[in-house]
């Protein structure tokens, strides 16, 4: 322990030099969030480690047996670059200063960052059930995880992160990972050996606009001025202050008049036979038009075979907006979000034999609520299953108007970039996968543009070059539609489309593998597994397996508009199949459903009732429906038209 009184000398002597007390005893090493212990560094490139120490102080690394030095700026910044490796380990780096520290159970293998929304963010274990065994499994210490802390910054860039470390994927940590990033790393790592790092930068309704640099968005003004205006910190606090205080208003009227809360809805011998009957899943908008407010469910479950020991879930679904949901009259949870599902674990001690009531107290801000479709309801007691779907009773709790939709701070321009990326661009890596688009359906042509300069922005970030860029084209979403319509899913899925013209990108296509009821379907494996069959392809095997169809030319021939594919040898359909979800018109731009023939490695579309087709589209829709038109790969073919109307 050092002395008070020297202490206190030192102190005058470092007055006298400008310098800080604190600053001259915590003049130590420090590293990045990114670099610590169980690290993926990218192979066959030039290393980079950095970090911050005291102006002056000499670092030393040692690693793999050899030793490299440099000097901390006048700032304290440092950084050191280690020759290219190849793929190995695990080993262990030590850093000295006047502190020394020690890195363990590194790896050299690729690194990946995964961004995009909350497609991208989906955690494995919110489909736990479809990948129990896979959770299970999930034993490999060659792939790493790295989740980014979901921030946003509206001046500077951030130089690190706030918190974060690498995770190795066990049957505990893959919970937490990306769905759709384990799966491409699975199938990446199965394939060819090589460590896998995953760096998860994502977070849910961003849209692309928001991880753009300021620079970048110079040719976007609407969000070039939008992330100008983010600078000014009253500004900012006046919108998080305005949002807080329409929420807390909201919440404490919908509070103060609930009649179920008043009433004690949730009692088991509460009498409910006067309340309306409804059917689940469905929306209430049949009963009592579009309001908002709370809205109460309740069901009655009758168990005669009950074993007190065994495990219970409820199964609920998803609801909208937010819920808070009771078994006789013991709270069971609570979820503040339309989009996630609905599993509660029911503690021993609360079911009975006999009669149980389920009450649901739902709140609707802004949307038209209730049980969405698509969706497992069921109450699980051991090897037994409840259906919870068709015949509830249904009563309003109070009408509230609707709650204000607050300004997304998180998803303005620019904001993202700064926090969750910025950090991350002095790290090699070895190329980026990406889920998003849903953030841009409204300005889906804007996307034509919007989205190929995200990808050359963060090129340019990062300085390797075009590095591989694989994104997700949109899934089917929505009901589909009687007749053909316009669609600014398809809209954005064709800007997607179009940026594969950039150098070095690829695309997982997804239009058979989505959910009509669910913005976020389940099935993340496939998704993982096609971005990593393009990965192969482009970058692993180096161009040796062919490139997807796609697109190419029309002519039209006798009454039939006959479609050339670039690509066409690797299109996976029998000759003379008739194909499904092609659309044609004549020059009034009317668009019907035709009939469409594989023949010869073209597409034949005709309708007899169409002289002079001047048009083709496929799959043009928000949800296409049924998919038989695949490449070799078991991908589907990419939707396309012919026409620019």
């Amino acid at each position: 322990m050092i002395p008070k009184f020297f202490k206190m000398a030192i102190k005058q002597l470092l007055l006298f030099f400008g310098l800080s007390f604190f600053q001259f005893f915590q003049a130590q090493i420090r590293l990045p969030k990114l670099i610590n212990d169980g690290m993926v560094l990218q192979r066959d490139v030039p290393i980079q480690i950095w970090g911050w120490a005291a102006p002056s102080e000499a670092i030393s690394i040692k690693f793999i047996e050899k030793t490299y030095q440099t000097q901390a700026n006048s700032n304290g910044e440092w950084q050191i670059s280690l020759p290219s490796l190849p793929h190995g380990g695990p080993y262990k780096m030590i850093l000295k200063a006047s502190n020394t520290i020690e890195l363990k159970n590194i790896l050299i293998g690729d690194v990946w960052v995964a961004s995009g929304q909350s497609n991208m963010a989906y955690e494995v274990f919110k489909s736990k059930r479809l990948y129990s065994r896979e959770i299970q499994n999930a034993k490999n210490p060659y792939i790493r995880h790295f989740l980014v802390p979901k921030e946003a910054s509206f001046n500077e860039e951030k130089m690190d992160l706030k918190y974060g470390n690498w995770k190795s994927l066990n049957p505990n940590n893959i919970q937490k990972f990306s769905a759709v990033a384990h799966f491409f790393a699975e199938k990446i790592y199965d394939e060819n050996q090589i460590p896998v790092g995953i760096i998860n930068s994502s977070l849910g309704g961003s849209p692309a606009q928001a991880w753009m640099t300021e620079t970048a968005l110079k040719s976007f003004p609407e969000y070039y001025a939008e992330s100008q205006k983010m600078k000014n910190k009253f500004y900012v606090d006046s919108i998080e202050l305005k949002n807080k205080s329409l929420r807390n208003e909201w919440l404490e009227k919908a509070n103060k008049t609930d009649l179920g809360l008043q009433k004690n809805w949730i009692a088991t011998d509460y009498e409910d036979s006067n309340w309306s009957d409804f059917e689940v899943p469905g929306l209430w908008l049949s009963k009592i038009g579009y309001k908002q407010g709370v809205f109460w469910f309740r069901k009655k479950v009758f168990i005669n075979d009950f074993e007190k020991q065994s495990p219970a879930v409820l199964n609920l679904g998803r609801i909208s907006d937010a819920d808070q949901t009771y078994i006789n009259g013991q709270l069971l949870g609570r979820t503040a979000h339309k989009y996630l599902e609905r599993n509660y674990d029911i503690p021993e001690g609360i079911l009975i034999k006999g009669e149980n009531v389920i009450a649901v107290r739902v709140l609707s801000y802004r949307f038209n609520g209730g049980f969405l479709k698509g969706m497992r309801r069921n109450l699980t007691l051991g090897n037994k299953s409840y259906d919870l779907n068709n015949d509830w009773k249904f009563n309003p709790g109070t009408i509230v108007e609707m709650l204000p939709k607050p300004y997304q701070l998180h998803w303005a321009s620019s904001g993202l970039y700064k926090h969750m990326i910025a950090p991350l661009t002095n790290f090699p890596i070895k190329g980026v996968i990406w889920y998003q688009g849903e953030g841009n359906v409204k300005n889906a042509a804007e996307y034509d543009r919007l989205f190929p300069a995200l990808i050359s922005d963060w090129r340019e970030q990062w300085g390797q070059g075009d590095f591989p860029f694989l994104f997700v084209q949109l899934a089917n979403y929505m009901k589909q539609k009687q007749s053909p319509t316009q669609s600014g899913w398809a809209r954005l899925r064709e800007a997607q489309s179009k940026t594969l013209d950039l150098n070095n990108t690829a695309m997982g296509i997804t239009i058979d593998i989505g959910d009509a009821n669910d913005i976020h379907p389940k099935n993340k494996k496939d998704v993982g597994y096609r971005l990593a069959s393009q990965a192969q392809r482009l970058v692993y095997n180096q161009q040796k397996g062919p490139n997807p169809p796609a697109y190419k030319a029309m002519k039209v021939i006798d009454g039939k508009i006959k479609i050339t594919f670039s690509n066409p040898n690797s299109i996976d359909v029998k000759d003379g199949t008739l194909l499904k979800n092609f659309a044609i018109a004549a020059k009034d731009k009317k668009f019907v459903w035709a009939k469409a023939k594989y023949h010869n490695n073209e597409v034949i579309v005709w309708n007899e009732a169409i002289d002079v087709p001047v048009a083709v589209r496929y799959a043009w829709a928000d949800n296409p429906g049924s998919i038989n038109f695949y490449d070799i790969e078991g991908m589907p073919v990419s939707p396309f038209r012919t026409d620019e109307w």
